[in-house]
């Protein structure tokens, strides 16, 4: 098994558009979706895709995302 190989996607809400902005400078990659599991879903797909040609002889199967999700805090419903 290889070793596991992280990138890390920078999401910001905008609250303007109501979808979360992701980009991995990594990979490089910039996405936008309405959910963070959308995201995760575009950026995977783009991960792997532009692998090959970023990081040459790197196992797909050895790569992993991980958010990290910036978001304004809400009150609570009272």
């Amino acid at each position: 098994m290889s070793k596991p190989l992280i990138f890390t996607i920078s999401a910001v809400w905008d609250d303007e558009a109501s979808v979360w902005s992701g980009r991995c400078d990594d990979i490089p990659a910039a996405a936008d979706a309405a959910t963070l599991d959308g995201l995760l879903a575009r950026m995977s797909a783009m991960a792997l895709d532009l692998l090959p040609d970023n990081h040459p002889g790197v196992d797909p199967g050895s790569v992993y995302l991980q958010i990290t999700a910036l978001r304004e805090a809400e009150p609570a419903a009272a």
